[in-house]
């Protein structure tokens, strides 16, 4: 009996004690938590989303690239929608029956509970008169964003666009972002977004049975405040960048241009470009597909994403590793008779150029001297130890920057090409290939290829003396300049400064007296490099390379004109208005050449091949054939397998 009435006791103890800890919780859900509350009451209350301010843009000089303006989004939540016109609706937003019925179905299935984006970006305009009448149409609320803006409509390409995010953004964001929320897309955007994107805050509001507002809940003490985005100040410098664009009005190409001393990029143009002001409003989606749509590409980042030949922009470089190698020396000769034996063909020059030494050689362009200069550096240690020798060649032009990416803070760069000596074994189907069989690489064509950037930083290098800094297009975040160590670190080539004199004196008689003569600038010292790049598929591509003043350089530049002819055409002109701009403030050569180089077109026709979307294949070798014709063939076919080309393949040097 003991034992019975002590699990009594025992029993209700228990029954006690878990009564009192449910009226504890019952007290702490009802009485002092006031979130229970709000989960009770949440057909009453509804939070809205408030969206930070992304960061601004500016330029080197403090000058706004890229600012917020307001525009507004129309949420919907599908089960508070009640009967109403929904044709006038349709006619306020502006959307007919089918596309309402098409969007409400999509944000029926994403939650009837939830609130999901309807439309998107309306102007204040139509905000203003959608509000008075928002009453009418329960379910439906506005909610403000802010978008970009772009005083001064320049550098789309470089800042690129903000899109609402995929559902692999959301997956990947680790819950911040939500349908219906935007994210970059490309360009600065995308590359910056965790420090553009700010920090979202959040109101609670009451709402009556017409889902109107009527007032905060609990004076606020669950609201969080939006933080804005955080500025950023880049390398741009926005008056050169503006001349650039409109002297690349009319043609397709690039124009990079860097600061050597510091790397950082003063001109980053892509041509065709376009406003970046199309890709915001009700509109966006329409521009949007007319700019993918459009056959000269204008959202392709050409300064980091076409590939072309460097043609003779090439020959400094060349110089400069057979110099370092002590294969030649300032005062080597070669004779020029206009014609370079090479197998049973013959690479030409444009005129006999008699006993040419290294600067006459850079000066004037010569074919027969880098030829006989890239054999040497490849022929020096003998044909059984020829592969070695092109490998270590190949690791000498790396250095340079070409055919590695040069990591610049912007998504999506590629790293241009330059061929492995497995690459030819390959496309010869042997190892017995020798110079005379890749001799288009002598003067910047067959197989190799580098992007504007890579062009430009070239430039650098030899404005350095022999090493660059890491080119980067955002100079500061907030008020804080970026600092990062690989910013500051000196890249060297392996080129003693000692043989970069020569070369330069060759690149400033270029412009003095040689292929660009007639770009030369009053009063400015400009050292740089014409080419002219032979395309299949068209007229040459029109290639200058620069730097200036040659003490002392403040600028290095890239120009690339596609299918625009002879480098000193067109390239050289555009290269030297962007150079004396920057140095001077201003342009002081004739206004009707100015006009004439601005008001060119030279947009090339848009062949049936390219209509059809295929990237143009290479032309490796053409008038350049190795020794036997069986060669040929297959260096073509295996190139074209093993890589894309955006612009077409090219072959020749000026």
């Amino acid at each position: 009996m003991n034992k019975f009435f002590e699990r009594r006791y025992v029993i209700a103890g228990i029954f006690i004690t878990i009564f009192l800890t449910l009226l504890a919780r019952l007290f702490y859900m009802q009485i002092v938590d006031d979130h229970y509350l709000i989960y009770a009451k949440k057909n009453a209350i509804r939070a809205f989303i408030l969206y930070p301010a992304r960061g601004y843009i500016l330029d080197r000089n403090g000058k706004i690239l890229v600012q917020n303006e307001p525009l507004y989004d129309i949420s919907v939540i599908p089960k508070q929608v009640k009967p109403f016109d929904t044709l006038e609706f349709c006619k306020l937003i502006g959307i007919d029956k089918e596309e309402f019925d098409k969007r409400f179905l999509k944000a029926l299935k994403y939650s009837p509970n939830t609130a999901s984006p309807f439309d998107k970006q309306l102007s204040p305009q139509l905000y203003a008169s959608l509000q008075e009448r928002l009453s009418e149409f329960p379910g439906f609320f506005v909610q403000p964003r802010a978008v970009r803006s772009y005083p001064d409509s320049v550098a789309a390409q470089f800042l690129g666009y903000i899109g609402e995010v995929q559902d692999k953004d959301i997956a990947k964001s680790g819950g911040y972002y939500r349908p219906g929320d935007y994210i970059g897309v490309t360009g600065v955007e995308k590359e910056y977004e965790n420090v553009l994107r700010g920090q979202r805050g959040v109101i609670n509001k009451m709402v009556d049975s017409r889902n109107i507002p009527q007032g905060s809940y609990a004076n606020g003490a669950f609201d969080t405040l939006a933080v804005a985005g955080q500025r950023l100040t880049s390398s741009l410098d926005i008056d050169i960048q503006k001349l650039g664009e409109k002297l690349m009005r009319g043609k397709v190409g690039s124009i990079v241009a860097i600061e050597p001393s510091t790397g950082e990029i003063l001109a980053f143009v892509s041509s065709p470009t376009y406003d970046p002001n199309l890709m915001v409003g009700h509109e966006r989606g329409n521009n949007l597909m007319a700019l993918i749509a459009n056959n000269y590409k204008p959202l392709l980042i050409r300064p980091i994403q076409a590939q072309y030949s460097p043609g003779s922009s090439f020959k400094p470089l060349s110089a400069l590793i057979a110099l370092q190698e002590g294969i030649i020396t300032p005062q080597t000769s070669f004779y020029c008779n206009a014609a370079f034996h090479v197998g049973n063909r013959i690479m030409h020059c444009d005129e006999p150029h008699g006993n040419t030494n290294l600067t006459h050689g850079i000066a004037e362009s010569c074919n027969t001297y880098f030829s006989n200069v890239f054999m040497d550096v490849l022929n020096h240690n003998g044909s059984k130890n020829f592969q070695q020798t092109y490998t270590d060649w190949k690791a000498n032009v790396n250095k340079f920057g070409f055919g590695v990416k040069l990591d610049v803070d912007l998504p999506h760069e590629i790293s241009g090409f330059v061929p492995s000596a497995a690459f030819y074994n390959k496309a010869f189907k042997n190892t017995s290939w020798r110079s005379t069989a890749i001799i288009s690489l002598a003067i910047g064509q067959g197989e190799l290829e580098a992007t504007p950037l890579q062009l430009a930083n070239i430039e650098c290098t030899i404005a350095n003396h022999g090493f660059y800094y890491k080119p980067h297009l955002i100079r500061a975040i907030g008020d804080k300049p970026i600092t990062k160590a690989e910013y500051l670190q000196k890249n060297y080539v392996g080129i003693d400064p000692q043989y970069f004199e020569p070369v330069i004196d060759g690149m400033q008689q270029v412009v003095e007296s040689g292929t660009a003569r007639s770009s030369k600038i009053p009063g400015i010292v400009m050292c740089g490099k014409t080419g002219t790049v032979q395309n299949s598929h068209g007229k040459n591509h029109s290639v200058f390379v620069a730097f200036a003043p040659r003490e002392n350089p403040k600028i290095a530049i890239a120009v690339v004109v596609e299918n625009a002819g002879q480098g000193a055409w067109w390239a050289a002109p555009i290269a030297s208005y962007i150079v004396e701009k920057y140095l001077t403030k201003t342009i002081s050569r004739p206004q009707v050449e100015f006009n004439r180089v601005m008001n060119a077109n030279l947009l090339p026709e848009i062949t049936q091949y390219q209509l059809k979307g295929k990237p143009a294949q290479k032309d490796s070798l053409k008038k350049l054939k190795a020794d036997s014709a069986n060669r040929v063939g297959p260096i073509k076919s295996a190139y074209n397998k093993s890589k894309t080309n955006t612009t077409g393949k090219y072959l020749a040097a000026k």
